[in-house]
């Protein structure tokens, strides 16, 4: 697993790095400034040998200054652009001095450091700096920053005004949220991450690999049938949207389990038997299923919320609620969680959580690993937001999803993503591993089915038959 902390995590991680393991801050400084050059080598041979640095006034400008300084006594063509104010940190100010190399009055070369401003950013960019980020992202060098791009929030990957659109970036000692939320992916580039002594201890966010999910798929034992492996339910569709039953029965299907059912309008019902004769077809819910899911397709109508409600009191098995479900709890009551009997999945994008919440999209996409792990703290559920990087989160665990790209972003990928995450349930996975394992599964397949189809025109449909090849990628290797 990969370890993703916040800007205050990363603080209290220099602090005690610092200040218990008695690391000098200038020391962590020349480490950090020397893996940067490193970089920066590797890429002279094939983008060019003339190397800008840019630098602000803080310990990232100081980490660049180091990197200049290395790069020059090795031969390098290389000078500085001054990014500051004319205030540098202590740290800083003392690089600048020991720097005896040139300096660049334009923002020009074959390749660019970037160093202006580093995970610490709070504010939105402008005056000379946000012309400095313009010219360095118009230079058509190839781009490097150091931490995360200037103007990137450490935080939650937001552009502040303007931001460094970086080709590469290194990550100091450990990776950010803001690498991987929001707009994060889109300005870092290729992030690798430059271990300098950093000891970083605690709960952070995590990001699962192939060998984390494939403990969720151990090996069948022969002797074993369709009831060793559960039974899905799925109260899903509508006559206006019988494919998102289709889509989550699909998915289901696909997962595991052993039985796979379907309660809806006799419409959708008649709609997919042909097509899955292998499901099994209901009017109401099944009780008796090891898991429940239940929105799909349904419309936010007061029978849907009235039917959410019965089996928030009701149900003993594992229930997972989604689009239309949390729509109608949105519409009709948002604190019905609170007389749950059964453990909660829910499966929002960030728009829906927004309804569900009542905090508005942009203070949600702001911190959104606290609103969901604070949510699901107060009403003792798992929450899968859904956004460019997911967020899983039971209240004290935080995992980040990785896996997929923008082939998810078309209708039906939440289906799917429902379907499998049932089956996975039913099969024996309690819900925050089933929605870890889920997630991850479908970003796989995504990721496989778009590499054939590209991701414009992979289709919900690709992303299914994606399903096998994903989990076989997983286990096997």
């Amino acid at each position: 697993m990969q370890k993703f902390l916040s800007c205050a995590q990363m603080r209290a991680a220099d602090e005690y790095t610092i200040n218990t393991l008695g690391i000098p801050s200038s020391v962590l400084m020349q480490r950090a400034g020397e893996a940067v050059a490193a970089q920066v080598e590797k890429a002279v041979e094939e983008f060019g040998k003339n190397i800008l640095v840019v630098c602000g006034g803080g310990n990232n400008g100081g980490d660049g200054y180091v990197c200049a300084g290395v790069l020059l006594e090795k031969g390098y063509a290389v000078a500085v652009f001054d990014a500051s104010d004319g205030n540098y940190s202590p740290d800083c100010a003392a690089r600048k001095r020991d720097y005896k190399g040139m300096y660049s009055e334009v923002v020009k070369g074959d390749i660019i450091v970037d160093c202006i401003f580093g995970v610490g950013l709070n504010r939105k960019v402008e005056g000379d700096c946000a012309e400095i980020i313009d010219e360095i992202n118009a230079s058509g060098a190839f781009i490097i920053s150091v931490d995360i791009p200037s103007g990137i929030s450490g935080d939650n990957g937001l552009v502040q005004g303007i931001a460094v659109n970086a080709d590469m970036t290194v990550a100091i000692a450990e990776y950010k949220l803001g690498h991987v939320l929001n707009d994060g992916p889109d300005y870092c580039g290729a992030v690798v991450k430059a271990d300098i002594g950093i000891k970083a201890e605690g709960d952070y966010a995590v990001a699962c690999e192939d060998a984390d999910i494939a403990d969720f798929f151990p090996e069948r034992r022969h002797n074993t049938h369709k009831g060793t492996y559960g039974s899905a339910c799925i109260a899903a569709g509508s006559d206006m949207y019988p494919g998102a039953a289709a889509l989550c029965v699909c998915a289901a299907l696909r997962s595991g389990c052993g039985y796979v059912k379907l309660s809806s309008r006799d419409s959708v019902k008649n709609a997919l038997v042909t097509a899955h004769p292998q499901a099994i077809y209901l009017s109401q819910p099944d009780y008796s299923s090891k898991c429940l899911a239940i929105g799909p397709g349904c419309g936010d109508t007061i029978q849907v919320y009235e039917g959410i409600v019965a089996a928030l009191k009701n149900y003993k098995g594992k229930l997972i609620i989604d689009a239309d479900g949390l729509n109608a709890l949105s519409k009709y009551d948002p604190d019905a969680f609170a007389q749950k009997e059964c453990p909660v999945l829910i499966t929002p994008h960030v728009k829906e959580f927004s309804r569900l919440t009542g905090k508005k999209l942009p203070s949600v996409l702001a911190d959104s690993v606290n609103c969901a792990k604070n949510y699901a703290k107060k009403y003792g559920v798992v929450v899968l937001l859904k956004g460019a990087s997911t967020v899983i989160t039971d209240g004290e665990r935080v995992v980040l999803n990785l896996r997929g790209n923008t082939a998810l972003a078309k209708g039906g990928s939440g289906d799917m993503l429902t379907g499998f995450a049932c089956g996975t349930a039913a099969r024996g996975l309690n819900l925050f591993d089933s929605a870890v394992c889920a997630s991850y599964v479908l970003g796989c397949a995504a990721e496989i089915a778009s590499a054939e189809k590209t991701e414009y025109c992979t289709t919900a449909e690709d992303i299914l038959e994606g399903i096998a090849a994903a989990v076989k990628t997983i286990t096997l290797g």
